[in-house]
């Protein structure tokens, strides 16, 4: 017996029973989306490696642990894409989207693939659903703001309960600077109490030090004093001008120094939404803003913001997804004799042509073996044809609810379904 080939470790196959949620999920996005006029692009699986590296900093995790390289043939190298927001600003420089239009609200769905250690709601393949505003004109905080709005909107809208928004403010690329040397200097009395990975971080992103899960690191993190004054004026004029659209927004949060997200590209606002039912691995949505990542990556220096929602993560977080099931079919169509099997199959045909869910076995047999099946499909209506059915060119129509039984022309059937 030849060896069971399963799927590869940290990824998961979506059955039919649940891919109906997932669509369910998506089309709610969609609709959101249109609200809010963000237009859908979508990316490559896989880029150049350089452009992660390049973006997201030699120095995170995503960089030095997680990313899923690709073995080629040629020199250039090439990586699955472990996050959304590189591959758009990619596309953004690479199509001039600059050049046709001062704004670029764009938003994507779809898989990312990281080198992760699988665990619950982290899978080294995970699937996002994001959003991006590119362009000159997306300076004003209040972008910041509708980013926020929109992503809290999404999870209410895919019915997850209970999470909490988290802000924090970053600064400029120098207020960053500012934050990193007083870090360092903050947590230098408490190296040896760090873990080995963050005290080598306290000399390569004194920033990652702030995400460590480990206990030790965590109640030094908590003890450290810190604050704003490490943002420049027109940091804090952001920063304040962020909260004030909240707040116009009617959107919820609190406020944490500590938080720094996990990518090094951010700069100024900074959030992140969590949900106490996902455990440690709490972060549903996280984004903030990017301003100097265009340039970085050749592109005009223009301000950018933008976010990613974690599909899986919602599902788990969300409250009664038991109440969303794909529709059964309108109407099953039993035939109990092999000579008429053409006629039910035309009558079939014409059924699903007007958009009527129809479904039949392409078999004859007894009415017991066959009402079994047709109630196993779980269709709202039975049709019955029998040779009595063919010769008056009706069927017995039977509604599965109430048990009521008539009978209905062939050329009545489309509209007695739809009525």
């Amino acid at each position: 017996m030849a060896d069971r080939i399963t799927a590869p470790r940290g990824t998961a196959d979506i059955l039919p029973g649940e891919v109906f949620l997932w669509q369910t999920i998506e089309a709610t996005a969609r609709q959101k989306f249109k609200a809010y006029n963000y237009k859908e692009i979508r990316t490559p699986l896989f880029e150049a490696s350089k452009l992660f590296k390049r973006s997201l900093g030699q120095t995170s995790e995503v960089v030095n642990k997680q990313l899923l390289e690709l073995k080629s043939d040629k020199d250039e190298g090439f990586a699955l894409r472990p996050e959304g927001t590189a591959s758009i600003v990619r596309s953004y420089i690479e199509n001039n989207l600059d050049k046709k239009e001062g704004l670029s609200k764009l938003y994507y769905m779809g898989a990312m693939f990281r080198g992760e250690r699988p665990q619950k709601g982290r899978l080294r393949q995970f699937h996002q659903i994001g959003a991006e505003v590119i362009g000159a004109k997306a300076e004003h905080p209040y972008w910041d703001a509708e980013i926020i709005s929109l992503s809290v909107e999404l999870l209410k809208a895919f019915g997850v309960e209970g999470c909490e928004l988290t802000v924090n403010s970053l600064g400029s690329h120098t207020d960053k600077e500012e934050f990193s040397k007083k870090l360092r200097a903050l947590l230098k009395k408490d190296k040896q109490g760090l873990c080995q990975d963050c005290q080598d971080r306290l000399k390569r992103n004194v920033f990652r030090v702030l995400d460590c899960k480990n206990e030790s690191c965590k109640r030094i993190v908590r003890s450290l004093q810190l604050d704003h004054s490490h943002l420049s004026k027109e940091s804090l004029e952001h920063y304040t001008s962020v909260k004030k659209g909240l707040n116009i927004s009617g959107v919820q949060y609190r406020e944490d120094v500590r938080l720094v997200r996990g990518l090094d590209y951010y700069t100024h606002t900074v959030f992140e939404i969590t949900n106490k039912k996902l455990g440690s691995q709490d972060a549903v949505c996280a984004g903030g803003r990017y301003n100097d990542l265009v340039k970085q990556l050749g592109g005009a220096d223009v301000p950018a913001i933008g976010f990613a929602l974690g599909i899986e993560r919602a599902l788990l977080a969300r409250e009664a997804s038991s109440d969303v099931r794909e529709a059964d079919p309108d109407c099953y169509l039993v035939v109990l004799d092999g000579a008429y099997l053409d006629q039910a199959l035309k009558l079939l045909v014409q059924l699903r042509a007007q958009g009527i869910s129809a479904e039949m076995s392409f078999r004859s047999g007894s009415m017991k073996s066959l009402m079994r099946e047709a109630d196993k499909s779980a269709a709202a209506h039975v049709a019955i044809i029998g040779e009595n059915e063919i010769k008056a060119r009706k069927v017995s129509l039977k509604n599965m609810k109430s048990g009521e039984q008539r009978e209905v022309a062939f050329d009545a059937l489309v509209n007695t379904l739809k009525g």
